[in-house]
């Protein structure tokens, strides 16, 4: 199926109300959870996943896309107004953001921070509409051995979101392992059910990732209740011109776009991500200018370049999601788990028997960064308020709604305690400094590795009773993948490497976004 006969099919998808309450709700609600120093994608898409239930496919979808991209741009928000990143994505942009605030520039950098996380967004829109079409119709060519190693790959990338503890992410990653393995097994084995028939089909997805990442931040958020009584310390005047002038504007361009091409290629690259991106951004518009000293005192290059990037990033992290079922980052790691959660497995099937599903998303997504700049334009003055919600006021809610969504999954209380439990491991988990993104990604990609493994033995010994290694070894495209493994397992030292170096460069602020 070509490009427009997808987008031919993608317009009756997408002209739906559900599909466009799916994406207001997923702006608007991304924007706030990204302002909210904290909270992030991750956990704003987990909350809310289980709301997808009565919605269809593409509604559903279409909602987590746009919760992502509007919360990386919310992210800016409070880190110009208030000096803190609202995600690890937006601490580059406190530099210089946060200086035109006390400069009484606030609205022209909220301004500036919207175009270009509009003009970042779109280009990797536009980037995704060209490039995962291509790259699914390799996955025609897949088998058991390329599904494993897909699933291995997406295994290796644990030390990437380890936040610099390779030990650590690779505890957690156990962890995810031994649960995934929870249930009957391909050889309809029951494994560490106990005896609990409710275990035999394994720990249900949701609940555990609410839990995760949920739950645990109202623990966390809870006990340092008694250190703030709201989510942020001051509020910023908000004054001045919205949209950059004309000239200011046409300088900027060449920049923004520049950042943009390099943020979906790092949002291609797993592990790599926002916080990289955003980085990147910033060391190119200093290298670039001249007026170099100028940087950390408030100046527009040092606002739109990390925003354009770390925008950017979030359409090409859905690149090798859609296409090869490749999560890159904690937020793609629970978004694989929605795909799969509305029978929607990444892959060719996506662009061929869904294709209409899959292309309204795309262009959805497209249609979402505009709205974004909309919305900014009309509420990103105010969007300051949302961030002085009190805590005490806060966590209910945020609790409500996640043992709420849990018990939706099955309608039964075991699902509650599931995400209870697991809220209680998170908390732990983060207490002690273990990353709990790893979990995830294990949970999902361990049981898929497990029946695939399976599924190739007993596919290898129907072809003369070879073994599954010389099956895998004989596929070209194995050797292929074999060699992106070890570029993965590499990956977690560049990605630290490049991340130390411009923190280091660019002072304190920098360490803002391992706080978050």
């Amino acid at each position: 199926m070509t490009i427009w006969e997808g987008i031919s099919q993608a317009f009756a998808h997408l002209f739906t109300l559900q599909a466009a309450l799916g994406l207001v709700i997923g702006v608007v609600g991304g924007m706030i959870i990204g302002a909210l120093p904290g909270l992030s994608a991750t956990m704003g898409i987990a909350l809310l996943i289980p709301i997808t239930y009565g919605m269809d496919q593409t509604a559903a979808i279409l909602m987590m896309a746009a919760i992502y991209t509007s919360a990386v741009y919310g992210g800016s928000i409070s880190a110009i107004l208030i000096h803190t990143p609202g995600t690890p994505s937006s601490a580059a942009t406190c530099l210089d953001g946060y200086p035109m605030t006390q400069k009484g520039e606030a609205l022209h950098a909220i301004g500036l921070s919207t175009t270009a996380s509009v003009i970042g967004g779109i280009i990797s829109a536009i980037a995704l509409l060209l490039i995962a079409p291509p790259l699914a119709r390799l996955s025609l060519n897949f088998q058991a051995p390329e599904y494993f190693l897909i699933a291995f790959f997406g295994l290796t990338l644990i030390g990437s979101l380890a936040s610099g503890n390779m030990l650590k992410g690779l505890l957690a990653g156990a962890i995810g392992l031994v649960v995934g393995l929870i249930g009957l097994s391909p050889e309809v084995y029951a494994r560490f059910t106990f005896g609990n028939f409710k275990l035999n089909g394994g720990i249900d997805l949701i609940p555990a990732m609410i839990g995760l990442f949920s739950i645990s931040q109202v623990m966390v958020l809870g006990e340092e209740r008694g250190k703030h009584s709201s989510t942020v310390k001051e509020e910023a005047v908000i004054q001045g011109r919205f949209l950059p002038p004309a000239k200011e504007f046409v300088g900027l361009l060449p920049l923004i776009l520049e950042c943009s091409v390099v943020g979906v290629f790092i949002g291609i690259l797993p592990g790599a991500g926002g916080d990289i991106a955003s980085w990147v951004g910033l060391n190119l518009a200093k290298n670039q200018s001249k007026h170099k000293e100028l940087f950390g005192t408030g100046i527009p290059e040092g606002v739109a370049a990390p925003e354009a990037a770390n925008n950017a990033v979030t359409g090409g992290a859905l690149i090798p999601l859609l296409t090869l079922g490749i999560p890159g980052s904690s937020t793609a790691a629970v978004m694989l788990g929605g795909l799969t959660i509305h029978g929607l497995n990444p892959g060719f099937e996506l662009f061929s028997k869904f294709a209409g599903i899959t292309y309204a998303v795309i262009i959805g997504f497209l249609v979402a960064n505009i709205l974004m700049g909309l919305v900014g334009w009309a509420a990103g003055r105010y969007l300051t308020k949302v961030s002085k919600v009190p805590i005490p006021i806060l966590l209910p809610c945020i609790a409500m709604l996640s043992i709420i969504g849990a018990y939706a999954t099955k309608q039964n209380m075991f699902t509650v305690y599931v995400c209870l439990i697991f809220g209680l491991l998170g908390f732990l988990m983060r207490k002690y400094g273990i990353p709990t993104a790893p979990v995830v990604l294990a949970l999902i990609l361990g049981p898929m590795a497990d029946e695939q493994i399976y599924q190739g033995t007993m596919q290898a010994a129907g072809m003369g009773g070879i073994t599954f290694f010389q099956y895998m070894m004989s596929r070209p495209i194995c050797l292929v993948l074999l060699g992106l493994i070890v570029l993965g397992l590499f990956s977690p030292l560049i990605s630290k490497l490049i991340s130390k170096s411009y923190k280091k460069k660019y002072g304190e602020v920098g360490e803002a976004a391992e706080d978050i």
